[in-house]
């Protein structure tokens, strides 16, 4: 049935990156993208669906023991505005794999995609009941699921503050929790980087998609041996990207998706240089007439942020990203690891045994050498500190589904004899 889904899903391509595309404003171009990867999460669990598998464990004494995965049950999952289709894929193809039932919330901006999945999900032969897309609201369907007592399992992508209430709601019941939450990842520009890729890696890193991306990198740590030639490259490969109709195929960056989104990044760029940084880049929509009235924002840069401002410190969401400089790998590591996320980080350096040891010091989940925001799904996914709690995508993505059930088989003749004496 998964991999009827991903079938489906492919002969769609065209259809599903318009909607997608009318529901969030993201570039066409990038939705379509994501349409694709999306059918790779049916395809991928599909191919887990019948080897997931226990093991026989050595134990002293006279014992047959050996471990089972068992489905953890009726799972709630909520998914957020920013990739909806991807998202909905993302929780329900190993939730399905490893024998699960659940009720998918989709955001209230964007439910569009996710109803159309689960159409597809019946069309390929999935027995009604099985899956049930929920529109609704966070305040009533939202925590609906996260507190009801039927509910054995909770996978949510979001906001830090919508996790903590999650969290809390948990508690009476014991519900097991995913948490997928904010990040504020530091991309690190050592002085023997290849600064054209590096670059290049940026602005893909924090542009993209308007900068709506948990893993997206806002704060931008450059070698102060090679920043003035940097920045200029950085600024004259910015003046590059097109903003523009999410609909044209040439355009690079589309909308923001909501008007409470716009306003976000509106009063931090407002933050930002009310804190002394200097706004060398955007800080402003575009002034084209075919796009006014839209939640679109040119791309942003400020230079001379300093390391605890809420400009560095703050999940942004949105097109600005954060200068700061430095000289040595010791204070580096502390200002990359001085917030409360622990998402994802990047490294961009010549050198190998730099790059894994600075691998090794910061706090993220992820971490990319010489390159940025790339993922795939045999790859796990997930947190350190108040990013979340758990792992999506790979094997760990579908454990975090099941549990695990040990049992143990006496092969002993008399058994238990602690009473005989």
């Amino acid at each position: 049935i998964l991999l009827h889904v991903a079938d489906r899903i492919r002969s769609r391509i065209d259809e599903l990156a318009h909607l997608e595309t009318l529901d969030n404003g993201k570039a066409i171009r990038e939705t379509r993208a994501q349409v694709n990867a999306s059918a790779d999460y049916f395809e991928y669990y599909g191919g887990w669906a019948d080897k997931l598998e226990g093991h026989v464990v050595p134990v002293r004494g006279r014992f047959h023991t050996y471990t089972v995965y068992e489905p953890i049950g009726v799972c709630g999952q909520i998914i957020p505005w920013n990739s909806p289709l991807p998202q909905a894929a993302q929780k329900l193809a190993p939730a399905l794999a490893a024998g699960c039932t659940m009720i998918l919330k989709p955001a209230e901006q964007t439910p569009t995609t996710a109803l159309i999945l689960g159409e597809m999900l019946l069309e390929a032969g999935l027995p009604r009941g099985v899956v049930n897309i929920l529109p609704g609201f966070g305040p009533t369907a939202g925590a609906a699921l996260a507190s009801h007592p039927g509910i054995d399992k909770v996978a949510f992508t979001g906001e830090v503050g919508t996790g903590q209430e999650i969290l809390r709601a948990s508690v009476d019941n014991l519900t097991k929790v995913t948490l997928e939450l904010g990040g504020k990842a530091p991309n690190i520009v050592c002085d023997d980087a290849d600064l054209d890729a590096a670059v290049r890696g940026t602005l893909f890193g924090i542009f993209a998609g308007a900068g709506q991306y948990c893993d997206a990198g806002p704060r931008l740590f450059v070698h102060s041996k090679i920043r003035d030639v940097f920045v200029d490259k950085l600024l004259k490969m910015t003046q590059k990207i097109r903003v523009g109709d999410p609909l044209d195929p040439a355009t690079h960056v589309g909308s923001l998706t909501t008007q409470e989104q716009l306003e976000k990044v509106v009063r931090y760029v407002e933050h930002g240089q009310q804190e002394g940084a200097e706004l060398i880049a955007g800080g402003e929509q575009p002034d084209v007439p075919q796009l006014a009235g839209g939640y679109f924002y040119l791309p942003t840069i400020f230079d001379r942020v300093k390391p605890g401002t809420r400009l560095a410190q703050e999940e942004i969401f949105g097109p600005v990203l954060s200068l700061l400089d430095y000289d040595d790998d010791e204070q580096l590591v502390t200002d990359a690891n001085g917030t409360v996320y622990g998402l994802a980080a990047g490294i961009w350096t010549e050198d190998m045994r730099r790059a894994l040891t600075l691998a090794e010091r910061l706090k993220a989940g992820t971490v990319w050498i010489n390159t940025f925001r790339q993922t795939q799904i045999s790859a796990s996914f997930g947190g350190y500190k108040m990013s979340g709690i758990g792992r999506e995508k790979g094997l760990s993505g579908l454990e975090e589904y099941c549990e695990e059930k040990t049992v143990w088989v006496d092969l002993n003749d008399r058994g238990i004899g602690y009473f005989d004496d």
